[in-house]
C-alpha cells in the first residue's frame, strides 16, 4: 500500500507538470484557435536557461521569475514570426508547420550552445525523501505540485480580475466582437503565446531538478502535455488538471507494476477512447460554429 501511495505521489507531481504545459496549449487555443507545437521546446529552453543562471551563481528563487520573463519573450517571438503571418492569410496549416519548424530550430540552437549531453540541475531543496502518510516523497515533488497550481491560479486570477485579462477572455468569447469593441486582438494573441511559453519555461525550471536537463527533454513532455490537453479538454482548466493527474498516475503505476516499456500505453489508450467517444475532452465543451 505504501508503494502504491508513493507511486501516486510521483504520478501527481508528473501529471501537474503535464498540466502546466497543457495549460499553455489552452491559452493559445482560446484566443486564436491555434496551438504552439513547439511548447515542449519552450520548456526545454526554460530549463537550460535556468541551469545557466544557477551555474552563474543566481539563486534558484531569483532565477524562476527571470525564466518566466525569458519564456514570455520567446513565446512572443514565436507568435510574431510563425503564427501571425499564417493567421493573416488564413492558412489552416501554416501555423502548424511554423511552430514545429521553430521548435526544431530552438532544439538545434540548444544543442550547439549547451551540447547534446544531459546535465544535472542542482536541487534548491534537500534531496532526502520525506515521509507523508507512510510513503516517501521528495521535497521537489511537493514544490512541483504547489508551483504548478500557483502558476495556473495566477493566470486565472489575471484573466478574471484585471482589465487586460478581461480583454483576453473577450477575445476568446468572440474575436470579431472584441475587435469591434476596440480591443487589439492581435496583441492579445501575441500575449497569449507569451504567457503560454512562460508557463512552459516555468515548468521546465520546476521539473529540471527532478530529471536530467538536455536539449531533447522537451519533445516527449510536450507531446504528452498535448495528449493531456485533448483528454481533459482544450476549453476546461479543470479538465487540464484532471487529465494531467490521470496520465501521470497511469504512467507511474504501469511502469512499476507492468514494465517501463508499457508506461506510455494507458495514456495513449485513453487518448484514443476520448477522441472516439468525446472529442471535446472529458470536461470540454463542443464549440458551435456559425456558417
Amino acid at each position: 500500500m505504501d508503494i502504491l501511495l508513493q507511486l501516486v505521489y510521483s504520478g501527481v507531481a508528473l501529471g501537474m507538470i503535464y498540466a502546466v504545459i497543457a495549460f499553455g496549449y489552452q491559452l493559445t487555443f482560446q484566443t486564436s484557435d491555434t496551438l504552439n507545437f513547439g511548447q515542449g521546446d519552450a520548456l526545454m529552453l526554460g530549463a537550460m536557461v535556468g541551469l545557466t543562471l544557477v551555474n552563474q551563481g543566481v539563486n534558484y528563487w531569483v532565477m524562476l521569475p527571470l525564466v518566466i520573463v525569458f519564456g514570455m519573450v520567446q513565446g512572443a517571438f514565436v507568435e510574431r514570426i510563425g503564427v501571425q503571418p499564417a493567421i493573416k492569410i488564413k492558412s489552416e496549416f501554416g501555423w502548424i508547420m511554423s511552430t514545429i519548424a521553430l521548435g526544431i530550430i530552438f532544439k538545434n540552437v540548444a544543442e550547439n550552445i549547451w551540447g547534446r549531453d544531459d546535465l544535472k540541475f542542482p536541487s534548491p531543496l534537500p534531496e532526502a525523501p520525506m515521509q507523508v502518510f507512510g510513503a516517501n516523497v521528495l521535497p521537489m515533488e511537493i514544490l512541483v505540485v504547489f508551483g504548478a497550481v500557483a502558476m495556473m491560479l495566477a493566470v486565472e486570477f489575471f484573466n478574471r480580475k484585471t482589465i487586460y485579462g478581461k480583454a483576453v477572455v473577450a477575445t476568446f468569447n468572440d474575436r470579431d466582437a472584441a475587435k469591434l469593441m476596440g480591443i487589439n486582438t492581435g496583441l492579445v494573441i501575441t500575449f497569449s503565446y507569451a504567457l503560454s511559453s512562460a508557463t512552459a519555461a516555468f515548468a521546465g525550471a520546476l521539473i529540471a531538478p527532478l530529471t536530467l536537463t538536455g536539449a531533447t527533454m522537451g519533445a516527449v513532455l510536450g507531446l504528452k502535455a498535448f495528449a493531456v490537453a485533448i483528454i481533459g479538454g482544450l476549453t476546461s482548466g479543470l479538465g487540464i488538471i484532471v487529465g494531467g493527474i490521470i496520465l501521470g498516475v497511469a504512467e507511474t503505476t504501469t511502469g512499476f507494476y507492468l514494465s517501463t516499456g508499457y508506461k506510455d500505453v494507458p495514456g495513449l489508450v485513453l487518448l484514443l477512447l476520448v477522441l472516439a467517444f468525446k472529442p471535446a475532452g472529458l470536461f470540454g465543451k463542443t464549440a458551435m460554429k456559425k456558417v
